[in-house]
Order: structure tokens, then sequence, then C-alpha cells
């Protein structure tokens, strides 16, 4: 095309074909590759985030079993230790008692507040000990591992003083050992970090707790 270098004369309407991009035309590209790839790191990093968030137990869950068949555990062992707390005249049971009820009690509130977060209800479907492979047998007369009996409980209410603290720390002891039973055999099989918080505590604190209740048995029963 003649461009024409006569004064006055007009510029031509479009630019020469010259197989240059102009600047202008270079700039909005860059910027579409700037944002596609902002989006694309957005969009994989929220992908990644919204993989990696834990999600809550569901109702068949070994968690949810294990919270709910604990929860039940415990309402016994609190019932014992009360009516040794009220009963007893030794103040090592008394204290002991005390602990172990105040301690236990405010378990089953951590339990049961989970599972009101989870959206589960306290109370499942599925029986006791069903959450636990290999659980045949755990369960007799509808009490799991190391619960006492009605009549245990019963000889337990109207017990009076050393008699009263044998029967009380001999089922206790009984208790704890179940209890930590079903503890390990959750940390063995959930990743949950709230309920193998939970579950450890309850392990380091009733072997401890055996301990006392040892010592304790030894010196009544050799009087």
């Amino acid at each position: 095309m003649t461009v024409s270098t006569e004064p006055g004369a007009e510029a031509p309407a479009t630019a020469p074909a010259t197989g240059v991009v102009p600047a202008s035309r270079r700039r909005v590209h860059v910027l579409w590759l700037v944002v596609l790839l902002v989006f694309g790191l957005v969009a994989g990093g929220l992908g990644g985030y919204l993989l990696a968030q834990p999600r809550n137990p569901g109702d068949d869950s070994a968690e949810a079993g294990f919270l709910r068949d604990m929860s039940t555990h415990h309402a016994q062992a609190v019932e014992m230790s009360m009516i040794a707390h009220a009963n007893s005249d030794n103040p090592a049971i008394v204290t002991l008692a005390g602990d172990i009820a105040l301690t236990q009690h405010q378990q089953i509130g951590y339990m049961q507040a989970w599972l009101r977060d989870w959206g589960l209800s306290p109370t499942g479907t599925q029986p006791a000990m069903a959450w636990m492979p290999n659980s045949a047998g755990a369960v007799v007369n509808g009490l799991m591992p190391g619960m006492a009996t009605p009549d245990q409980m019963a000889k337990l209410r109207t017990a009076k003083g050393t008699e009263l603290d044998i029967q009380f720390l001999t089922l206790m002891r009984q208790h704890h050992l179940g209890g930590i039973h079903m503890a390990q055999e959750l940390l063995a099989l959930s990743k949950n970090k709230d309920v193998t918080w939970l579950a450890g505590t309850m392990v380091r604190g009733q072997q401890a707790e055996l301990t006392v209740i040892d010592e304790m048995l030894k010196q009544l029963q050799a009087k």
C-alpha cells in the first residue's frame, strides 16, 4: 500500500501487515494468562484444602460406637463411685471414689458433645461393642467388659464399712480393666485426634488408678 507524503494527507486506516502483534494486544494476552494461572492455583488449592479436611465419623464408625458404649460404661463407674463416696468411712476410698466420679463424668460430657457435633444420636442402632472387630463374647448378659452385674450393684448399695470398701475396689478394678481394653482397641482403629486423645487419657488415667486400687486392696485384705 502506498502512503502519501503530501502535507495534510490522511493516515492509513490500518497498520501495515508486518507480522508483529501490537503491544496493546500482547498486554491483553498476558493479563488473561495471569488470570487463568491465578484461578487454577486458587481452585487447586481450595480443592486440596477441602480434600484434606477430616470428615466427621459416621453413625456406624468405630468412633461413634466407642463413644456411645464408653458413655454407658462410664455411667456405671460414676454410680459405683458415688455409692462409695457417700457411704465409706475410709478417707482414702472417699477421695479415690470422688476423683473417679468427677473424671468419668467429665469424659462422658466430652463424648456426648462430640456425638452432638457430628449430628449423631447418643444411642445407636447397633449392638454394644459392634464397633470392635472380633468382639464376639465381649458382651455377657448385656454387659460390656468389666461391668458389674445388677446383683453386684445391689450388694454394693447395701454394704458397709470394710466390706463396702473391698467390694468397691474389687468391682472398680475389674471395671477399669474392661475400660482400658476398650480404649486400647479404639486407639488401634481410629485416626480421629479428639477421640484418640480421650482414649489415651482413659488408658493412662485408669492404669494409674489400678496401681492405687491394688495397694488399697492389699492393705484392707491384710487387716
